[in-house]
Parts: structure tokens; sequence; C-alpha cells
């Protein structure tokens, strides 16, 4: 996953806070690559472009003080502020903003980027605004962590260069990442991030006969894959975020498609068939 596509979950964040608080002004940016300083480079609601590509340094302003400590920080009036320091009262004064929240987005530990709402007057933002800041940031990082766990799964699964690339420990690889992909796609809200997800999981596959009788379903071909990569019906269970009866449902029906008896045989049916890698 690029930074392109960080940036874009950064603008869908601020166009739901902006619609969710009522908020007239919306910025932010990602952190930017071996440096502790954000750069802001989405902007919504905004009437000049003073703001645009101003580098924060940790420490420094509002958004400085949020990378620095990792949490929301609030001014009801930034000029004024003594809470914060002031290296960027020029950019804040000419879009004329007074009121103004930071929140940081936190992945893993590590802030990967701050959004800020503003008002252009000087009064408490309120809790419940605060808590609508921090929910499109808490979006934003849940986004992340999914791009960065399907990237991840994805190297995995691509077998070494090498005298073993085609060995059965490459093939398991595989086989438990293309099972692990197929675990996390339902907890992506983002149909588009979900789909895409999804067709990288097909590359993992031979892709099965558009002319084959048997067709599984989306829930029979998660368990299938979890089958395959050993887990039992509690771990698959917990890794699709289902109930154990739930998967022995979805398994009994997927066997009685593949004409199986037995898990196993399943399995093999549908690797046969070019569902499974």
């Amino acid at each position: 996953m690029t930074a392109v596509d960080d940036a874009a979950e950064i603008r869908g964040a601020l166009a739901r806070l902006r619609r969710t608080t009522g908020l007239p002004v919306a910025f932010g940016g990602l952190v930017e690559p071996g440096r502790q300083q954000v750069r802001i480079s989405e902007l919504s609601g905004t009437a000049t472009p003073a703001l645009s590509s101003l580098a924060v340094t940790a420490g420094n302003g509002l958004g400085g003080k949020a990378l620095a400590l990792a949490r929301p920080c609030a001014v009801t009036d930034y000029s004024s502020s003594r809470q914060i320091s002031h290296e960027y009262d020029g950019p804040v004064s000419a879009e004329g903003l007074r009121a103004v929240v930071a929140v940081p987005v936190v992945v893993r530990r590590r802030v990967r980027g701050v959004l800020y709402g503003a008002l252009r007057a000087a009064q408490p933002l309120g809790d419940r605004v605060l808590g609508l800041a921090v929910q499109a940031a808490r979006d934003v990082e849940q986004a992340l962590v999914v791009r960065e766990e399907a990237g991840e799964l994805l190297a995995a699964a691509r077998p070494q260069p090498g005298p073993d690339a085609a060995s059965g420990a490459a093939w398991e690889q595989v086989r438990e990442a293309h099972a692990a992909l197929r675990a996390l796609a339902p907890r992506i809200a983002d149909p588009a991030l979900r789909a895409e997800l999804l067709q990288a999981c097909s590359l993992l596959t031979a892709g099965p006969d558009p002319s084959a009788p048997v067709r599984l379903a989306p829930r029979e071909l998660d368990v299938l894959a979890c089958v395959a990569a050993g887990a039992t019906n509690a771990v698959a269970a917990r890794q699709l975020g289902v109930t154990a009866e739930t998967v022995k449902a979805y398994l009994r029906s997927a066997m009685r498609k593949l004409g199986a008896r037995t898990r196993g045989q399943a399995v093999v049916a549908a690797r046969r068939a070019g569902w499974l890698p």
C-alpha cells in the first residue's frame, strides 16, 4: 500500500470530521518518513492556501504538541493560548482560525499523521466535537492497520527465490497467508479496499473454472481457507469473528457442494477446483 492510499484515508476522514461535527474547517497530513514532522497535505473547507504544505515539527504549535505527546490537544483561541508555542501563528491567522483541535493518528504505537478541526471563533469545542474528532482519527488508524497487515501477508505469500521456492514449506506459507487475508477482508469497512484485498487473494490461487458446476459462497471459502491452513473450528471461528457452530454450518455446506465426506477431502477438492492455493 502506498502513501497515496494513506493520504486518501486522511482526506476521507477530514470530510467525515466536518460532516459529523459541523466544524467548518478540517485539515491534516502524514508524518514524513524519517522525520519528526507532519506535512499538511489535505485541506477541507479552507478559504486560503496558507496551511497548504506547511511542515509542523514535533513539539511546535498545536499539531506538533499532539505529534510529540501522541494524544489529542485542543485550544479555545490559538493565537493567545499559553498551552502551545506559536511558530505557526501566521498561517493559522491568515486562515482566520481560532478554536482548533489536533488529533494524532497512531498506528502500532507510532504517530503516522495528524487531523485538525477548527472554528473561526474563539469558543470551547466541547466533548462531543472532541470525541468525534478522535473517532475520525481511529477510523484512519484502523484503515492503515488493515493496509499494513494486508501488505505483510501478501509479502509473506510470495515464495522466495531459490531452491526451496517450490517446496512444500513455501506453499504452506502461501496457504497460511491466503487464509489470513480471507479472514482479514470482512473487517474492512471500505468496499473498494475490501474488493482490492479479495482480488489479491485470488492471485494466490489458480482460480475456479468458470464452467465448473460448484460455486462456493465467500464465507464457505473463508472457512475452507482456515481449515486448509490447519485451523480447528474454534480457531477458524475466532479468526473470522463468528461462532464455532457457524463455522460448522459453512463447512458442512462446502463439503456437500464439493462431494466431500471429510474436512481433508473438502480441502483437496477445493484445491483441485482452483478455489484454494
